[in-house]
Order: structure tokens, then sequence, then C-alpha cells
């Protein structure tokens, strides 16, 4: 890709959502292609011209991830352009910051060093942070393998309904079993009991977070973007307001519809506490209002861009430039601090579901009306449905997508978010 004053080539990892929407954002800025390396073919990066996509079997993990990766490195050896390195998921990233070291002679590697990447993953570890910082949290108790397997009932102080969710979100990723959910809102003790022993049955060894459930629906929620650059500093913020999740069992915590906003304290609160953790590179919050306290609670970091952070791209803070910026144009280092969203009448709505969709099954309120002002307005977007990056099959597969979203709200919301 070119700018006006350098080249350079972005490589995406993944095939999901996060890649179509950086691929996209690359593309409205660039005009070219990205080049992408992924171990499956998932829907978002079907018959599209903005995504070169090559498939390795069994790249999303070691050995064949850094064996893969040494073969790239000669391939991109003699590269003329920085060859910047972007992962687009928790695995990916955690992958890209482990084998840093060995990959950062050729590639451009935005990520922090594996050790305080690994220590933030953890989401028992990611709390202790916080208190360090002052940045509150729902209050938490830590359910350990050892516990959970001892035979003696697991002590659960807070009143139901209670969150229960991995503290490693990337093992995760490999645990399956009838009734998995991203993250687990329980209901009563006898549920409580079932999937914690469903949870260490099937294979998961980290720890379990058990936590107060912070009261309201999905519009308490909010999620905030960040890039800080190669020198620590904080450079652009985004804060988005979460509408409506995905209520499928796999998939929930996923928004599915975001409302740009302004809020000069969450900003100043999260820039005080990136730049105090040396950190480097994208970062994606979530967190939700808690009524009874006046407070936001941080629920987790991710260590790259958000699956739904095209809501960023969307409403005028390109996710993609700022890596270029940092990294090729060398343009940040004396750039102020963007806090996005701070002119209303720039506000775009994003979407990840059908209009009819959102409008059935987002909770009545004023952000709910000023959402569907906007889409009257015409000021909202998807990170699918791109105008400059379709034909037939691509339309097809959108339906079928729009479909698939349709049939799952009807079937999971009464259950999951109801």
């Amino acid at each position: 890709m070119e700018t006006k004053e350098v080249k350079f080539t972005p490589v995406l990892l993944g095939s999901d959502f996060n890649v179509y929407g950086m691929a996209r954002s690359f593309y409205d800025l660039y005009h070219q292609p990205v080049q992408a390396f992924a171990s499956i073919q998932l829907a978002p990066t079907r018959y599209t011209k903005i995504v070169n996509l090559e498939l390795i079997p069994g790249f999303d993990e070691d050995p064949v991830w850094i064996e893969t990766m040494r073969k790239l490195k000669e391939r991109y050896a003699d590269h003329p352009e920085p060859v910047i390195l972007i992962g687009c998921g928790d695995g990916y990233a955690e992958l890209i910051s482990k084998h840093k070291a060995e990959l950062e002679d050729v590639f451009i590697c935005p990520y922090i060093d594996y050790d305080k990447l690994r220590h933030l993953n953890n989401k028992e570890n990611f709390y202790k942070v916080c208190d360090q910082y002052g940045l509150p949290y729902p209050a938490t108790r830590i359910i350990t393998k050892a516990e959970a397997t001892s035979g003696q009932p697991v002590e659960q102080p807070f009143d139901y309904p209670v969150a229960l969710k991995p503290a490693n979100s990337v093992e995760w990723l490999d645990i399956h079993f009838e009734g998995r959910k991203k993250a687990f809102r329980i209901q009563s003790a006898a549920e409580f009991k079932d999937i914690v022993q469903k949870v260490y049955a099937n294979g998961y060894t980290s720890d379990l977070i058990l936590q107060d459930f912070v009261p309201g629906d999905d519009s308490n929620m909010r999620v905030l973007n960040a890039y800080v650059d190669r020198n620590h500093k904080v450079k652009m913020m985004c804060l988005g307001h979460p509408l409506l999740e995905d209520p499928a069992p796999s998939a929930i915590g996923n928004y599915v519809a975001i409302i740009p906003e302004y809020n000069e304290t969450i900003y100043q609160n999260i820039q005080k506490f990136l730049e105090a953790i040396e950190f480097t590179g994208y970062a994606n919050f979530d967190m939700k209002y808690d009524v009874r306290d006046h407070s936001f609670k941080l629920f987790e970091i991710n260590l790259r861009q958000g699956r739904s952070s095209f809501f960023v791209t969307l409403n005028g803070y390109n996710l993609a430039d700022w890596v270029v910026k940092d990294y090729v144009k060398d343009s940040l280092k004396d750039a102020p601090t963007v806090y996005g969203n701070k002119d209303e009448s720039q506000h775009a709505l994003w979407l990840g579901v059908p209009v009819k969709v959102f409008k059935q099954y987002t909770r009545e309120n004023a952000d709910k009306d000023r959402a569907l002002k906007l889409i009257a307005a015409g000021q909202y977007g998807t990170i699918y449905h791109y105008d400059q990056d379709m034909n037939l099959k691509r339309w097809a597969l959108i339906q079928w997508m729009q479909h698939n979203y349709t049939v799952n709200f009807k079937k999971y919301f009464a259950e999951n978010k109801g």
C-alpha cells in the first residue's frame, strides 16, 4: 500500500469480522487488498476482493504458527516496504507477542511483551492491576480447579443472579460442552453447581471468575477502543455505548449495536492507566454502568482491537491508520491525543444485525430513540455491507448471515437476554 510519503504492507491474522473490519479500514484509505492468513475460512471474508486469504491448517497455534511465520519471514525478508503484522483475535495477538523477538527483524509487531500480555489477558491478574490503579470492577471471587474438584461445596457469596466466566479466555476457546457460553449469567445455586462441574469435567484448568452481577440490560454497557503509540502515549480513544448484544450462547457479550458516546472521565481514567503500565498497540475495554454507586465497572481488557471496533472507523477515526501513522509515517510522536465523539453531528450508529432486529429487541429508551434518528438520517453502517466490495455471492452470504441473526434472536433472546 502507498501513502503520499511511504509504502507499507499490512498482514492480518484471522478470517473473522475483526479481519474484515481492519481490511475495510485499510481499503478505505489506500484502496488496496490486504493479505491475511488463517487456519480456517470464516464467512465474513468469503467472496471478497479486499482480503487475500491464505489458509494454513493448524495456523492458530504452535508449532504450526511459528513454523509458518518462519517461512513467511523468508517470503518478506527482502520486501521493500515495512510489513505490519496485526492479530485479529486473542490467540493470534498472544502468538505475535510470544514470538515478537524472533519476528520483529522482518515484521512490525505493535504489541506489548509476552509476560505483560499474559498477565493482562488473565482476568484475575487484570483485576489485581485495576486495584493498583484505582479502577472499579465488579465484586469478585476466584474459583480454582482444586477448589471446584475437591468434593466440597464452592462458596458463593453473592445474591443471584451472578456472573461466571473463565479467567483464561484463550484456554476457553478450546473448551466445549453442551451449554457452554462465552460467559454465564447464573440464576440459582443448582445451576451454579452444575456449570462449575461441567467446566472442569471438560478439560478447563485455569481459574473461574465469579462476580456480583451488575444490574441492568445491555444498554448499561460501554466499550472503549484505544491506540497507544510505541512511546507508550495514548493517541486515540473512542467510546461506544452498546445498545444490544448477541444472545447466542457462543457469542454472549458480542455487541451488535453501538452508538458513539463522549465521556471525559472515562477517557482520562483509561489514558492514565494505559500510560502508567507502558502499554503499546490497540486496546479494547468492556465496562458496565452500575446504578448502585454510579461507577463504570471494568470487565476486561482485550489486547487487540475488538470484534466490533469498526464502529471507530465508522465514526471518523480510521482504526487501521493509527498503526501506520505510528510505525510508517512516524507522525504520532508530537500529535495530541484524539478523544473521539465530541461532535454529536458526526455520530454514526454501528450495527451488526439487521435494522429490524435492532428495532424489535433493543430496549426502549432515549438512546434507542437517538439511534433510530441516526438510522432515519442514514447515519449508520455495518462491517460486512461494503458497497466497494459487493457481488452476487457476497450479497447472498450477507442475506444468510442476517437470517441467522434473526433466527438466533428469536431462539435465544428471552433465555439469555430477556
